[in-house]
Parts: C-alpha cells; structure tokens; sequence
C-alpha cells in the first residue's frame, strides 16, 4: 500500500491537470483524481496494477469525460456566459495546490468548451500531453484512426479560436500591463490603443447581480465598459496583479479580503484581444493568494 500511494501521489499533479484540461474547474478535477485513488486500491487488490500512472490515466480520462457530458446539461441552463474556473497562483505551501501552468492557460479552456467531450478528451491527451494515439485511444474508449479524427477536427477548432497557444510569458506580461495602465490613467484613447479591434469582454457571474448577462464586442465598447467599472468601484476594494493559470491576470477583493473577482487576459501580439471576468462565488472558492509578507 505504500509503495501504491508513493506511485499515485508522484502521478497525481499530472492527473489533476489533464482532468483540469478536460474539465475547465479545479474543484471537478480534483474531486475525479481523489476518486481515481480509490478505483486504483480496490483494483490493485484484485490483481496488482504494474504501471500506476498509466492506468489512472485511463480511469480519470474516462471519469472527466463522463462528468463533463453531464456537466454541459448544467452548463445551457447557466445564467449568462460559463467560463472556465480559474488556476490559482502557487502558494507557500506547494502541497496545498497542483500547481497548474500557461500548457492548459485561461484562453485555452474558452476555446475547448466549443468541441465535444471525446474531441475535448483526446486533443487534450495528445495534443498537450504528448500521449500516443493508441493510449489515447484505451483513455477514450475509440479506435486509434477515431481518435485521430477527433483530434484532428479539436486541432482546426482550437487553431481557429486561439490567437497563439504558445504564450510567450514575458511579452503577455508587457502587453497586459500598458492595459492596465492605461485603464488606471482613465482616458478612453489610451485604453483603445491597448485593445485589439475584434476585442471581447465576456462576465461569469453565475447569476450574481451587476454582472453582464452578454459579452461586449469592439474595442471602444470594451473601453468604455471597463472605465464604467472602474468609476462605479468600490472605494475600500483591492485590485491586485496575480497570476492565473500561469500568466498575468488581476483579481479584486472585497474589503474583507475575500476575493470577489478573477480577471484573466488573452494576449494576441501586442493588444489585448479578450478580458474574462469570473464572478461566480461557486469558481472562487478554491481561488487563495500566496501571503503577502
């Protein structure tokens, strides 16, 4: 038993990003990995499992698959736009949280909820994780030629939807924070200038009053909104840089310290081509900040 949770415990941070990357929220993911533990003793009791993280593999593959059928049911009733449940920054303690890095970033898992639950599953396995086809396939319950057809018509999706999936750390940095600037510095010109033309501004807040039931498209529009934002803000509110999913976003706290919103930006060459609000107190919960000291 402990040589059996020693080899799940050093698989475990990549199962917890592959079923964040099929999932998009940490919480689901998390709950399908601690599940997993328990299928794994109860099968290493029935016969040995030789290669423990290649069969968990398989078994949380299959269980985010499942979860996230049933969870698009839930999803087209949502009030307003659904977004991702945003990665939180690593803390102190790196046991308190998989640290989940920019390979499954924000804007990545907006453009996955457009593709199918197989399509999502097997472009996340090959794709981002470099499995095989015929691992994938075992993972997907498909043959090895459907599985790269899935793949295949996830990839055209994904190339289509993302600005650039190779997200250049240092440049996105740059680029958010002339944003961030300018938003500070209240002219509407100045904060255009920061936006791609086609930019869209999208709000989760899971029905919570004040949140915009519609994305907003254009730059100006954009602007305009966020400045309207910023003057109706609440005096005694904190507005942070933070990293989320491995890159710069911002969040805002209550006066209490609980965290009220988490924005994420989408970088495409040097303008800002989308801004993600998450609201929804159910996707914040597991989102704590390293302490500041």
């Amino acid at each position: 038993m402990t040589d059996l949770a020693g080899a799940y415990a050093a698989a475990r941070p990549r199962l917890v990003r592959m079923a964040y990357a099929i999932l998009g929220t940490v919480s689901e993911a998390e709950d399908v990995v601690s599940e997993c533990w328990f299928k794994l003793v109860r099968a290493d009791r029935q016969r040995p499992v030789a290669d423990v993280e290649a069969w968990a593999i398989v078994v949380v593959a299959r269980a985010a698959m499942d979860v996230l059928r049933s969870a698009r049911l839930r999803r087209e009733t949502y009030p307003g736009p659904w977004l991702p449940e945003p990665a939180p920054p690593p803390l102190v303690d790196p046991a308190d949280r998989i640290t989940l890095d920019e390979s499954v970033s924000f804007a990545l898992l907006v453009v996955l909820e457009s593709l199918t639950p197989p399509e999502r599953t097997a472009w996340v396995l090959h794709d981002v994780f470099g499995m095989t086809f015929t691992e994938v396939a075992a993972a997907v319950g498909r043959t090895p030629a459907a599985v790269r057809q899935l793949a295949a018509r996830a990839r055209r999706h994904v190339s289509a939807g993302t600005p650039r999936l190779g997200v250049d750390r240092r440049q996105h940095q740059r680029v958010v924070e002339q944003f961030l600037a300018a938003a500070a510095g209240g002219r509407l010109a100045d904060l255009v200038a920061t936006l791609d033309p086609q930019a869209v501004l999208t709000t989760d807040g899971g029905g919570r009053a004040g949140s915009a039931r519609r994305p907003v498209h254009g730059a100006e529009r954009v602007a305009r909104f966020l400045l309207g934002l910023l003057e109706r803000a609440r005096p005694a509110e904190t507005r942070l840089p933070v990293a989320v999913n491995g890159l710069l976003g911002m969040v805002v706290l209550d006066p209490d310290g609980t965290v009220d919103t988490v924005v994420s930006f989408t970088v495409a060459g040097d303008l800002v081509r989308r801004v993600d609000f998450v609201r929804d107190p159910a996707k914040l919960r597991s989102f704590r900040l390293p302490e500041r000291g």
